[in-house]
Parts: structure tokens; C-alpha cells; sequence
């Protein structure tokens, strides 16, 4: 039988054979798009890491960011911004698995690794897919229900709706998707830029935390959740896929200029990423911390907590930016779940059947009542057994010159990748020894 096309591809090849067809045969479409001027000929390249970043500031991220902050200060800065460093290089590798084999990672893994081995790493990527939808869909049921009173279980099923809108966009044309969520993205921007103004941070107590230590066993914990957040796996293989078909490159010099770009899209993207997960914490710190209210550890508590303290703007701009962050992050989780069921086992189903399996264990935490928050950050540690799983996968494929051509990567990336990985699957082992060994 024939394998289905990969998701996104029918517009991207839409695309690309409209570009063929107005471009003369001495030019490509990487140099009809650069001619577009200095400024748009860059512009137009971007895109796809902004569609991944918004993984990376996602209700989980609000989550174990204002816990870090509230308990523990600025003491966990360092952790933010090493996460942030580790996730520039890991999507900046997929995005170039993309661009030099025209594969997305999971069908690289089907065709290269044992066929156990690849149908094993498709199902931890679905039970990760399940936690990823837990972050997001509790993030934005909460969003609602702070903004308009919603109550939380049918504030998931309007997130499931609007969701599939917004991804609905993708089947006309990357473009337009890729705008959708990066204008998502600028309302999580503005509306915590907004907070900071008006709550202020410790310029001291920040460049303390910039220091890498710890402040006993509970912040490792958060430390461990703050990576998980951060690192996504279902990015990881996601951002491959939107940069293998989205560019034609006549030959390898072109390939390598088109990775440049994919370079600044990532350094752009995932570091107004960072600012957005420095300043949550920067928040959490000053107006809690700050104030010896250290046992405000969830979303709804931060949300009292900016409108007694910050007024009603201040509270206003966060419970708008946690809405965004949820509902384009679900977006984007449901589309990473179609690329990796497709390229791990060539198989697809309906958009409506993936979601509706994928967010059951969110509609169960929402429906019964649990603690929002706390349900946050154990999916976030969830999450970052995940990481490495995809991590090694992705550092096996991009070692390998008979996959990569000559954009193969040395070998100080090679064991910069395996490094991330180590440390994260070290931090798990300790998540496991304090949760059932003490």
C-alpha cells in the first residue's frame, strides 16, 4: 500500500511548484526568495522555529517557572538559561536533519534503526504526547476560566476546538500557520513584559542566580521540571519536518545557506523564548519571594496574587498570555503527534480521533478537580524522561555521513548532544530515587 504524504507536505509542495514555475531556470527558489529585498528575502526564511519555540513557553513553563520563583528566589535563574542554551542546539540540529535529507527524524529512525527499536521510541512518543496535551490543555482551561469563568472541564473542550481552527490554517499554506502562532507567541511576550514593568526585578539577586547551585533536594525537583519544560522531545521531531520540504535547494552550497537562516530563526525565536521564561520567573520572585509569600505555587494563586499586589492589569496580562501559550502550544502538539505516528509507523488517523486520545488524561485531571499546578509540573517531569529518548536518536542520525551529506556534524557536536542527554537522564535518575527511595 501507499504510504500517506507527511503531514504539511501537500502545501509545501503546493508552494514549491508555484515558486518552479514563475522562477527561470537560472534561478532557484532560495534565490527568488532571497531577491526579495535584505529584510523581506530573511523575513520570508523564518518561521519554522517560531512554530516550535512555542512548545518552550507553554502552560507547563508557567508553571514550574512561578513555583522556582515563588520558593526559591532568583536562585534557579541558571537553570532557565542553561535550558534555553541546550533547546538552541537541540531544534537547531533538527531543523537541520530537515534541510540536508529532506527526512523528518522519526521516518529516519523507521528506515535506519531496527524496526523494534523504532516502533519502541513511537510509543514512548505517544505516552509523551499524552503529557505534553496534559500541560496545555489544563494551561488553557485555566486561562479561560481566570479570564471569563469558564469552568475548567468545558474550558478543554474549547481548547480542543479553537485548536484544531488554528490548525486548520497549516492546510492552507505553512505561512499562514506560521504567523498564527508566532502572534501568539508576541501576546505571551507583551503580556509578561507588561508584568515585569509593573512588578520590577532585583538586579543583584538575578545576577546571583545566574551562578549555578542549588537550594536542597525540592529544587532539583524544579530544576528537573524547568528542563522538561523547556527541552520539548515533540519538537524535536516536529522541527525536522517543517524544514524538509519547505525551501528547494538545488544542491549542497545551497543547503548550507539556507541552514545560516535556519540558524538565526532558531537563536531569534527560542531566545524571545527565554526572556518569556526569565521574566516568569523574574515576576514570581519579586512579588512573591520578594515578599515572604512563598507558598504560592500555583496558577491560579499568581493570578490572586498580581491582582492584589499589581492590580488588575497586571493580572489581566497574565491570564492573556497564559491563553495564548495554551492554545497554540495544543496546536502545535497535535501536529508534532501526526508527524511522529507518520514517520515512526507510516500510518495516520483522524485529527479528531489523535486529539480526543491524546487529551483524555487532561479532561480526567479537569473533570475530577485536581490540583491544576501540580498536575503542570508532574507532566513536566514526565516530560523530561522523554527528552533523552529523543535526544539520541537525533545525535545517532546527525553523526552519520552516509544520512547528513556534507552537512554532517563534527564531533564536539556530536558529544555536546550526548552530553544534554546524559545530564537529563541523570537528573530522572535522581527524580526517581527521591520519589520512591526517600
Amino acid at each position: 500500500m501507499s504510504s500517506p504524504a507527511p503531514v504539511g507536505e501537500p502545501a509545501a509542495a503546493e508552494a514549491n511548484s508555484a515558486v518552479e514555475r514563475l522562477v527561470p531556470d537560472e534561478l532557484s527558489a532560495l534565490a527568488l526568495l532571497r531577491a526579495r529585498g535584505r529584510v523581506r528575502g530573511v523575513v520570508v526564511l523564518l518561521g519554522p522555529a517560531f512554530v516550535a519555540a512555542v512548545a518552550y513557553i507553554d502552560p507547563g513553563n508557567f508553571a514550574t517557572n512561578i513555583s522556582a520563583g515563588a520558593r526559591f528566589g532568583y536562585a534557579l535563574v541558571w537553570v532557565v538559561v542553561v535550558a534555553n542554551v541546550m533547546a538552541m542546539l537541540v531544534q537547531y540540529q533538527s531543523a537541520k536533519v530537515g534541510v540536508a535529507t529532506g527526512r523528518d527524524l522519526p521516518e529516519l529512525c523507521r528506515e535506519h534503526f531496527p524496526r523494534a527499536v523504532s516502533r519502541g521510541l513511537w510509543v514512548q512518543a505517544e505516552l509523551i504526547a499524552m503529557a505534553t496535551d496534559l500541560a496545555e490543555f489544563v494551561g488553557a482551561a485555566v486561562g479561560l476560566y481566570l479570564l471569563f469563568g469558564v469552568p475548567l472541564f468545558p474550558a478543554g473542550a474549547i481548547t480542543a476546538v479553537v485548536a484544531f481552527v488554528i490548525l486548520a490554517l497549516e492546510q492552507r499554506g505553512y505561512r499562514r500557520f506560521e504567523l498564527a502562532i508566532a502572534g501568539l507567541l508576541g501576546v505571551v511576550l507583551l503580556g509578561f513584559a507588561y508584568d515585569l514593568v509593573v512588578v520590577g526585578a532585583d538586579p543583584a539577586g538575578i545576577a546571583g542566580g545566574l551562578a549555578p547551585h542549588f537550594a536542597g533536594s525540592d529544587s532539583i525537583l524544579l530544576a528537573a521540571g524547568i528542563v522538561g519544560a523547556t527541552v520539548m522531545p515533540h519538537v524535536v521531531y516536529l522541527h525536522s519536518a517543517l524544514t524538509k520540504h519547505r525551501v528547494a535547494c538545488r544542491d549542497d552550497a545551497e543547503r548550507h545557506e539556507l541552514l545560516r537562516f535556519q540558524r538565526l530563526d532558531v537563536l531569534v525565536a527560542l531566545g524571545v523564548d527565554g526572556l518569556i521564561n526569565l521574566t516568569m520567573m523574574f515576576v514570581a520572585a519579586s512579588l512573591f519571594h520578594g515578599t515572604g509569600r512563598t507558598g504560592v505555587d500555583s496558577i491560579e494563586a499568581a493570578h490572586a496574587g498580581l491582582a492584589r499586589m499589581a492590580g488588575g492589569g497586571a493580572a489581566l496580562a497574565f491570564a492573556v498570555a497564559l491563553l495564548a501559550s495554551g492554545l497554540s502550544s495544543s496546536s502545535v502538539g497535535t501536529y508534532a503527534g501526526q508527524v511522529v505516528m507518520q514517520g515512526f509507523i507510516r500510518r495516520r488517523i483522524p485529527l479528531f480521533l489523535r486529539r480526543g486520545l491524546t487529551m483524555l488524561p487532561a479532561l480526567v485531571v479537569l473533570g475530577l478537580g485536581l490540583p491544576t499546578t501540580d498536575s503542570l509540573v508532574v507532566s513536566q517531569v514526565l516530560l523530561s524522561f522523554g527528552i533523552p529518548f529523543a535526544l539520541v536518536p537525533l545525535a545517532m542520525v546527525t553523526r552519520r555521513a552516509d544520512i547528513m551529506g556534507p552537512l554532517v556534524n563534527r564531533q564536539i557536536t556530536t558529544a555536546a548532544m550526548f552530553c544534554i542527554a546524559s545530564v537529563i537522564s541523570l537528573l530522572n535518575v535522581f527524580l526517581v530515587y527521591e520519589t520512591f527511595f526517600r
